[in-house]
């Protein structure tokens, strides 16, 4: 065979074997045996093999994987990756279509989109010119890690789209779900029960820990699954509705669940959650709920996000499994905010494919509430299919000899009393210094998603606060490897590593600080808005509640606990303490606070045609510009574009200057 013949052929396999793959794995629909697929595979490996420069990273060949990986880049997402607000309850799925219709002034009823919720690893998928390129999973919703090869694995994962049109012809992004197929799942777990290896508990965490393995030939062997539901940014490539998405993602070969459909009114997407509440369990994968999406991609711009989740749409989950099992005892946990937390210790049953022994009381109300006590029986079931918690007590079960459990009044870690703050559910240990408070201090500061310091686990902490090594998390600082090397397991190798990653940590960014500093209600997205918009720890500090919370996805909630956290005087020494021990406070980034827009503060309301709301926002804040959620008399200019709403009207009942696309564009030039 000479190389046009074999250039020829090639191409003939490759569509082959990428058309059965899709059959296979994404329509259920094979065409032809196992057998037959291989041969072709095979046929195509050789004249690969044979004529080098024939060899396409986009081959189906390269599904195998490839050489193991040190570790996972991280890779931060264009547009935050963040969860939905979840509910068990239809009177919250009620509220919540009334809310919208509020909204968005519509006074009939709402078009949805309703698609199974894939109980899965959520994960970003980047493809320049129909070529996959990049997957990242969610992780804090900010960054996550690159995991293209393992993704590259994917049998239902396109490494080419189809009939790519020519407005994608760059870019796209899409995400998606990536899970474990059940009786695939079923079959891992015999194999390594047979190994002599320890079973994953679900096949959600086996997805999970198959996506952060760092041999992809490895992650080739297990039979992972996608599904795709959302493309970002589509609105700028002319696909206006939700259903137009999907058939689009459809239409380029990604893998779309079937089930997904439109609805014309929330009756409709009710009556589809209970058909589905039972008939999930015909599918070979899990899904623990359904989720509602605004159909009306504009309404999605309008509406926009809090800190946490989107408000088009939310997720309504299926009623859990329960379990019965009995309380050996009751004890409780201090949290790193002091909230005090009854846990009651259980007799081990199994429940959602784990064996729980532990089971959360939330908090001294409930265990009013439930009456529970030591030694009664108890149902259990898992909040959102993962944490354990107690939903009532066999009180035709007891035998006279339980136990009510008294709620404590003072620390069990520290003694000190235990407050209630009004209006509040928690009690809490109000002690900044109590042990128990610092060592979850200290675990939250030194995790992934906050300064990221390597080697301090609970152990470890517990010796360094046992020892009064550190006393607040600035001691982290003043540690020394001699000092490190007198605790148990640390031995010269291990300490000066840990001081290597300590040293690290005191240049990590302003929104990695804000977030392991543990602010009450601050989560990593809210961190990197306010990182966003003040360029330092005492820009931040010096922010009135009102400006904080007319920042877009900022809100009362967090401003009020932000302005707590700073208001406090061991706030201020904890500060003092970390910028002598070299901590960056500063922003390296984006609040350019000389710029030609300095102290101009803006209001986006509407959608865009040329520019997303988030490039808006970046180029106004690149030139010194702020910009908040609500309009008010310290609004300088409020930037409408089509769908305006509310906050056009109360700009011109304020008098405050409303600028078109091309107003803001001419604004910008001008400013440079």
């Amino acid at each position: 065979m000479d190389p046009a013949q074999a250039a020829q052929r090639v191409t003939e396999l490759r569509r082959l074997i990428r058309r059965h793959d899709r059959l296979y794995h994404v329509e259920n629909q094979p065409e032809i045996s196992d057998r037959e697929y291989d041969a072709l595979f095979h046929e195509l490996e050789e004249l690969e093999r044979g004529f080098p420069e024939l060899d396409d990273p986009q081959s189906p060949t390269h599904r195998v994987g490839g050489e193991p990986l040190e570790g996972f880049r991280p890779v931060r997402h264009p547009v935050p990756m963040l969860s939905l607000q979840n509910t068990y309850s239809e009177e919250e799925v009620r509220e919540f279509d009334a809310r919208l219709r509020r909204w968005l002034a519509i006074e009939g009823p709402i078009a949805y989109v309703v698609e199974l919720k894939i109980d899965g690893v959520a994960v970003a998928l980047h493809y320049r010119r129909g070529a996959f390129v990049r997957g990242v999973t969610r992780g804090d919703g900010t960054q996550g890690d690159d995991v293209t090869l393992n993704l590259r694995t994917v049998r239902s994962l396109p490494l080419t789209l189809d009939a790519v049109p020519t407005e994608l012809a760059e870019t796209i992004e899409v995400r998606g779900e990536v899970y474990f197929p059940r009786r695939a799942f079923e079959a891992l777990n015999d194999t390594r029960r047979r190994a002599g290896e320890k079973t994953f508990a679900n096949p959600r965490n086996a997805a999970a820990g198959t996506l952060k393995l760092l041999d992809s030939r490895e992650v080739a062997s297990r039979p992972l699954a996608l599904f795709v539901y959302q493309w970002v940014d589509a609105p700028r490539a002319g696909r206006l509705t939700q259903r137009a998405v999907l058939d689009q993602l459809r239409a380029l070969g990604l893998p779309v669940n079937p089930h997904a459909r439109r609805v014309a009114s929330l009756e409709e997407a009710l009556e589809s959650f209970r058909e589905w509440k039972e008939r999930r369990r015909t599918l070979d994968y899990d899904t623990d709920g359904m989720v509602l999406k605004l159909d009306d991609l504009a309404g999605h711009e309008r509406l926009g996000a809090t800190s946490k989740a989107p408000r088009w749409g939310i997720a309504y989950k299926f009623e859990t499994a329960e379990a019965i099992t009995r309380v050996r005892e009751i004890r409780v946990q201090v949290g790193r905010t002091g909230a005090v937390t009854p846990v009651a210790e259980l007799e081990p049953v199994p429940l959602g494919g784990t064996l729980v022994k532990r089971a959360t009381l939330h908090n001294a109300d409930e265990v009013t509430r439930l009456d529970v006590r030591v030694g009664d029986w108890v149902t259990l079931e898992k909040g959102g299919e993962i944490i354990p918690k107690v939903t009532g007590v066999l009180t035709s079960r007891r035998s006279g000899a339980e136990r009510p459990f008294p709620f404590p009044t003072a620390c069990p870690v520290c003694g000190d009393p235990l407050e209630r703050e009004t209006d509040q559910v928690a009690i809490r240990c109000v002690n900044e210094h109590c042990p128990a408070q610092l060592k979850r201090s200290l675990l939250h500061f030194a995790a992934r998603g906050g300064m990221e310091i390597d080697g301090l686990g609970e152990a470890l902490v517990d010796q360094l606060v046992d020892r009064g090594m550190v006393r607040n998390i600035a001691d982290l600082y003043r540690l020394t490897a001699q000092g490190l090397t007198e605790l148990e397991r640390m031995g010269p190798r291990s300490a000066q590593n840990l001081m290597e990653a300590i040293a690290a940590a005191r240049r990590r960014p302003l929104e990695r600080l804000l977030f392991a500093l543990g602010i009450r209600h601050v989560g990593a997205h809210a961190a990197r808005l306010l990182a966003r918009d003040y360029p330092s720890i005492a820009a931040l500090a010096a922010a009135e509640e009102a400006e904080l919370a007319g920042l877009e996805g900022v809100g009362p909630v967090i401003a009020a606990a932000v302005r707590r956290y700073f208001a406090r005087p061991e706030t201020t020494r904890l500060v003092q303490r970390l910028r002598d021990a070299g901590v960056r406070l500063e922003s390296e980034a984006a609040v350019h606070t000389g710029g030609p827009l300095s102290g101009r503060t803006f209001v986006l309301t509407g959608t865009l045609q040329g520019l997303s709301r988030e490039e808006a926002r970046h180029r106004i804040q690149s030139q010194g510009g702020r910009v908040t959620s609500s309009v008010s008399a310290r609004t300088d200019y409020v930037v409408a574009g089509q769908g305006p709403g509310s906050k056009l009207d109360r700009a011109r009942e304020l008098g405050v200057p409303v600028l078109d696309e091309t107003g803001l564009r001419d604004l910008l030039a001008q400013a440079r």
